[in-house]
């Protein structure tokens, strides 16, 4: 009996990249083996993306789709995606529809899921001609998520993953506000392992990901997963009170003896230091609270236009 797969395509904008994908994925996949389905999460695109998957779905049978209202973001289009999964479904592998998550590694993610893995998650190698500013900020993110969370996820760890179905619970059990589904499917554990791949090249368009967005999805991250940030501004303002003391015994000496106490221009710049390390610190808190009230409105995470499934 064939194993069923289903591939979760989240696309904003990427109408000439459809068709692209849905050939080089057919290639791919031993229909001896597996039978495959899509299910395309227009996720708020502005061009001809939803009418070329009405058209594609309407001359090929396994080929679905979910029209969000608008964009609600990658994250929780992939959301979407899991929600409305069949309850056939063997397993699922997310990938994005730009043909940077390569198609030629589908086989070796099913090779490692015929080997009883529960999640096959891919680290992306960049390339060479990758902008130095890139690799080091994505670098930096996630060394710090690593130091900051309890959840170590590994550096160039993609959203390109295979999911057992096993899983299917778990992960349309999340219902955060700001989905972080990278380190959710290290939290969740299950018996998982890695393939490293090198990106491929965007045929039509241009990158969503803004140097913009990528820090916020980095401070998503890290405040999804630890609270770590809050006890670093709690260690913060001990250690400058502490450190204010020492300003006494010379403010008593200088008061017994006339001694002037000089320096406008130090003083100027300790209060602007401890002013900017007060708004750092209130910045951090402000985050978490600010988590706190868009989670209590209990908003959903995404809303569905329209759907052929």
């Amino acid at each position: 009996m064939k194993k069923k797969i289903c591939l979760l395509i989240p696309v904003c904008n990427e109408e000439k990249n459809i068709p692209a994908i849905i050939n080089a994925v057919d290639n791919v996949i031993d229909s001896s083996l597996y039978e495959h389905a899509f299910i395309f999460i227009d996720d708020g695109s502005n061009d001809n993306t939803n009418e070329v998957l009405k058209t594609i779905a309407t001359e090929r049978t396994h080929v679905f789709f979910i029209s969000l209202s608008k964009n609600f973001g990658h994250q929780n289009a992939l959301k979407a995606g899991i929600d409305f999964i069949p309850d056939n479904a063997d397993c699922v592998i997310m990938m994005d529809g730009d043909l940077q998550h390569p198609p030629e590694l589908i086989p070796q993610m099913l090779k490692k899921w015929d080997e009883e893995f529960d999640i096959v998650y891919t680290i992306r190698k960049d390339a060479d001609n990758i902008p130095f500013l890139k690799k080091k900020t994505a670098s930096l993110f996630y060394n710090m998520l690593n130091k900051l969370s309890d959840v170590q996820v590994e550096t160039g760890a993609a959203d390109f993953r295979l999911i057992d179905k096993k899983t299917f619970p778990v992960f349309r059990s999340f219902n955060e506000r700001d989905l972080f589904l990278r380190g959710l499917s290290k939290w969740i554990g299950f018996k998982q392992i890695a393939i490293e791949y090198i990106p491929g090249s965007r045929n039509h368009g241009q990158s969503k990901y803004t140097y913009k967005k990528m820090v916020r999805f980095a401070m998503q991250g890290i405040t999804s997963f630890s609270t770590k940030p809050l006890y670093t501004a709690a260690y913060l303002g001990l250690f400058f009170s502490l450190t204010s003391l020492l300003y006494v015994p010379y403010t008593i000496y200088s008061y017994y003896f006339g001694k002037p106490i000089s320096g406008w221009a130090s003083l100027i710049v300790t209060i602007s230091f401890f002013g900017g390390l007060q708004l750092l610190i209130l910045g951090i808190i402000g985050l978490y609270l600010g988590k706190l009230f868009m989670q209590s409105k209990n908003r959903p995470n995404y809303i569905v236009r329209e759907s052929n499934l």
